[in-house]
């Protein structure tokens, strides 16, 4: 039962202008004791209060339900209103006056918008006062209201936090499913890699060396995939994408292979590259070639089939640039500001493959090297730009 007092004190300390409404009403009517009170079948208790005639009720205090007319409102949920007791023919001789010793009383039942009533607003004070006028009756009913309002609107906040958490439980519990599967497919794959490996050693028709050709080529695809969704997990679920740093020089080398390997892939594509790269750069070349390799496949995708791409990778002013560009359509607008989200494929044909996560991993390798990706999409040229601080 506690558990009531306390959600019930806490939605009430939630409302900022609470205090504020109880400082109106006693200023507005000359009554001294003020409360907000929620109100249940057995149990009275103060939420808020604003207390000058020494009552002697705080935040959280409770009055026996059936010493209070507030049960009375709760049964009719009409308004209670009486301006001097002992002129009043319905509650002269009731017993809660007489018990708490006031001559005036008002109390609107707090009615929420699916019709239960919360409590109500009350007011008392042992003088009388002129509380049945239209325009005090209108105000209890304005602030009533407006605390049940609040009430409401902290519920819808609440279910939306709770949906939102519920929502990042379960996105959490997708990307650890992703992770678990994306370790445990790698050992099947190296057998079945393995196994291919050995056949491809033994004397073969010239079908079955075509089958090979075509079982190896899946389950280089296929070792691929795996590692993207393996970086993708690691991505959200760790501290980002994992470095192994190293001051080289050797990246044009590297470079130069990720051209040829997708160059054997698309061998109708014409790729131009512009490596000047004189000075060490502090990277991890492996996820700086990764890095390209994505960008590299999106601008092959992409681009228009019939124009070169050009890469352009560079050192100069303390930094180290690495640019694709392709031509084609631009970007839409509506599609930029999704390009680096995690499986989003833009205008796909129907013969794209892969799991769209290659932008994203690009993005997730940019800022571990303290650098970033800018994308320019023109008439004239879309292009990918990595920039990064050589040390």
């Amino acid at each position: 039962m506690a558990d009531v007092a306390k959600a019930a004190i806490a939605a009430s300390a939630r409302i900022d202008a609470l205090p504020v409404i109880l400082d109106v009403i006693c200023r507005t009517t000359g009554m001294g004791f003020v409360a907000v009170a929620r109100v249940t079948d057995d149990r009275w208790i103060a939420c808020d209060l604003l207390d000058r005639i020494n009552f002697g009720l705080k935040p959280g205090g409770e009055l026996k339900i059936e010493t209070t007319i507030c049960s009375e409102i709760r049964r009719d949920a009409e308004p209670v209103v009486t301006d001097h007791v002992d002129l009043d023919p319905r509650h002269g001789q009731h017993h809660t006056p007489r018990l708490y010793g006031f001559q005036s009383y008002i109390s609107m039942p707090i009615v929420r918008a699916d019709g239960s009533m919360f409590g109500a607003l009350c007011a008392i004070d042992p003088q009388p006062r002129r509380l049945s006028a239209s325009a005090t009756v209108a105000m209890f009913k304005a602030f009533s209201d407006l605390i049940a309002s609040h009430l409401d609107a902290q519920d819808d906040s609440d279910a939306r936090d709770k949906e939102l958490t519920d929502q990042r439980h379960n996105a959490e519990l997708r990307e650890q499913f992703i992770a678990v599967l994306g370790h445990d497919l790698l050992n099947p794959l190296a057998a079945i890699d393995g196994g291919i490996k050995l056949l491809a050693k033994r004397p073969l028709d010239d079908k079955a060396v075509v089958i090979i050709k075509l079982m190896q080529e899946s389950a280089t695809r296929m070792s691929g995939l795996i590692d993207s969704v393996l970086d993708f997990a690691r991505g959200r679920l760790g501290n980002g994408i994992a470095l192994e740093r190293a001051s080289s020089a050797s990246l044009v080398p590297l470079l130069e292979l990720v051209v040829a390997e997708l160059r054997t892939a698309w061998p109708d594509r014409a790729i131009e590259t512009d490596f000047t790269i004189y000075q060490p750069v502090s990277c991890d070349p492996e996820r700086v070639a990764q890095l390209f390799s994505n960008l590299l496949a999106n601008a092959i995708t992409h681009g228009a089939a019939d124009a070169a791409i050009r890469t352009k990778a560079w050192t100069h002013g303390g930094f180290f640039e690495l640019s694709v560009a392709n031509s084609g359509e631009p970007i839409p607008l509506a599609a930029m500001e999704h390009l680096f989200q995690p499986f989003y494929r833009n205008s796909l044909r129907p013969t794209q493959q892969g799991l769209g996560l290659g932008l994203y991993i690009a993005s997730m390798i940019a800022p571990a090297h303290g650098g970033k990706i800018d994308v320019t999409s023109i008439p004239a040229e879309t292009r990918f730009t990595f920039r990064m601080p050589i040390i």
